[in-house]
């Protein structure tokens, strides 16, 4: 499939996902590979735009931690670079919308979370095989 139609699908997808979700307050398409989905808006480092992306999403106390895994590409997501320009987003989980402040996993904080994570979804374990960068672990801090 050429790599335009793979994006427009994907795009389209992720489109119908958001609104499934916001729709039924997450309770449709809330949750996949064993782990609650979130949806993630941060501001386009480039274009300004505000951007959402479902994501899934491990709590660490009153933390939400999300895994920027590209699916295994060697690229890092839109996403998280959108947060390393500036960490200030927003999150809705369920019916309920946050503000937050994001950060990598510290070194410690990310050999715990990803045995955790990959308990939960060794789907990861694969993307991880896939690349060859360390895939980081966003912490989103309600502020």
């Amino acid at each position: 499939m050429k790599r335009v139609t793979w994006r427009i699908l994907l795009k389209t997808a992720t489109r119908l996902h958001i609104g499934v979700y916001r729709a039924s307050g997450g309770r449709i398409a809330g949750k996949a590979w064993g782990l609650q989905i979130l949806l993630l808006t941060t501001t386009g480092r480039k274009s300004g735009k505000r951007r959402t992306t479902p994501l899934c999403y491990l709590t660490d106390g009153g933390s939400f931690v999300v895994v920027a895994s590209n699916g295994g590409m060697d690229w890092y997501p839109a996403w998280w670079l959108n947060l390393s320009h500036s960490p200030h987003a927003t999150i809705e989980v369920g019916n309920a919308k946050f503000a937050v402040r994001s950060r990598a996993a510290t070194p410690v904080e990310h050999k715990r979370l990803w045995a955790e994570i990959t308990a939960l979804a060794p789907g990861y374990l694969r993307y991880e095989e896939r690349t060859e960068r360390k895939i980081p672990l966003g912490i989103l801090e309600p502020l």
